[in-house]
């Protein structure tokens, strides 16, 4: 082609390459041994750049995670992520970075969560939004021994302090102080967690 595009069959196959090997049995076996070796498991397809991100160094993994199907797990070059030992990632969780995502120990995060430190820029009406890029207002941060429930969003620069359970479809835009429920769009803190 003179100006310089692919073709839609160029195109679709490269589309097919890159979002379709999380089901390729080579990459699968690629990332069961990575995971092996940090003594975590996934029970099916991971989506993201959790194979190039585990082997560069930008994924932690601690030990005992454990991965349902549909954990979509993706950063940029500069992303950082850690998950800590123990924590579970339900059905269709996503964990995005462009700077930094830590998520503590023994974590229980819901279906179809998402943690993300940033997000899309929409501020150029000369640009179509997926090409704007990210901003951030920081990196984002859940301590240890959390619960989040269903479909809750943490959103970037956040930091929800150890012990919080975070109820269902919350979401999450400033920081949660440690021993807190909290719930609502936006979430507030609602009760302190005690123990008798």
């Amino acid at each position: 082609m003179s100006d310089g595009s692919v073709g839609p069959a160029l195109e679709w196959w490269r589309k097919h390459r890159w979002y379709g090997r999380a089901y390729r049995p080579l990459n699968r076996a690629r990332l069961t041994v990575e995971l092996a070796r940090r003594r975590a498991y996934a029970r099916g397809a991971v989506h993201g750049e959790v194979l190039e991100m585990l082997r560069d160094g930008r994924l932690e993994i601690g030990p005992q995670v454990f991965l349902e199907p549909g954990v979509w797990i993706t950063g940029g070059p500069e992303a950082r992520i850690s998950i800590g030992e123990g924590t579970f990632l339900n059905l269709g969780v996503m964990v995005a970075a462009s700077q930094r995502v830590e998520i503590g120990a023994h974590c229980m995060l819901a279906n179809g969560c998402l943690v993300t430190d940033s997000a899309h820029r929409f501020d150029d009406p000369d640009v179509p939004v997926p090409w704007q890029g990210f901003r951030s207002k920081g990196p984002t941060r859940i301590g240890d021994d959390c619960w989040l429930g269903a479909n809750v969003v943490v959103t970037s620069g956040v930091t929800i302090g150890e012990r919080c359970v975070i109820g269902a479809n919350s979401v999450v835009t400033r920081d949660v102080p440690a021993f807190s429920v909290a719930a609502g769009a936006p979430a507030r803190v609602v009760r302190e967690v005690t123990y008798g």
